[in-house]
């Protein structure tokens, strides 16, 4: 099992790193995007006519490419394990632990069947640019990819945990917490 974890902890911050520096890149180019839509209220120099096509890619990519990089790290928000401390049994814990994750890959499967299904019947193109829809929505499956990766990891490091109990705690740390 440290293996399994030791190949990933190196993939873990290659991973972070790119989704954490897409996502900085598409904020500044948000902002950038918004103060110039400003600006150009007041000083009218050029029209921005494409400027919603763009903000539309860059919000889609932001938040999926972001939820992405937060289930990466184990990040995104939740209402928190309060059931596991009421689970006398280790393993049972684990079990349920277990559930979740299987709960959660089921999700990312689905996410990533219809979202890839989405990506690739799109066949109309956006107005101002001609951009093809399939652009502003590809960030859906790539990040759904991610997220059934990363899900499946979970499940592995959670089946680990119900063999080996002792070590569990070691194979669930945060992955931010290896890479840094």
């Amino acid at each position: 099992m440290k293996a399994f974890h030791s190949i990933f902890d190196r993939f873990d911050a290659i991973i972070t790193f790119i989704l954490e520096w897409v996502c900085i890149v598409l904020f500044a180019g948000l902002t950038l995007l918004l103060t110039a839509n400003i600006v150009m209220r007041f000083v009218p120099l050029f029209s921005l006519h494409w400027f919603d096509e763009i903000v539309e890619l860059i919000f889609a990519a932001l938040v999926f490419y972001g939820a992405a990089a937060l289930w990466v790290t184990r990040g995104h928000f939740s209402v928190g394990d309060w059931i596991s401390k009421y689970i006398a049994n280790v393993r049972l814990r684990y079990v349920y632990r277990l559930l979740i994750e299987l709960a959660s890959l089921f999700f990312m499967g689905v996410f990533l069947k219809y979202s890839y299904e989405l990506a690739m019947r799109a066949e109309d193109v956006t107005n101002a640019l001609q951009l093809p829809k399939t652009l502003l929505y590809a960030c859906m499956p790539i990040s759904a990819a991610i997220m059934l990766l990363y899900s499946m990891k979970n499940v592995v490091i959670e089946l680990g945990c119900i063999i080996d109990p002792a070590n569990g705690e070691t194979f669930r740390a945060k992955p931010e917490d290896a890479a840094h």
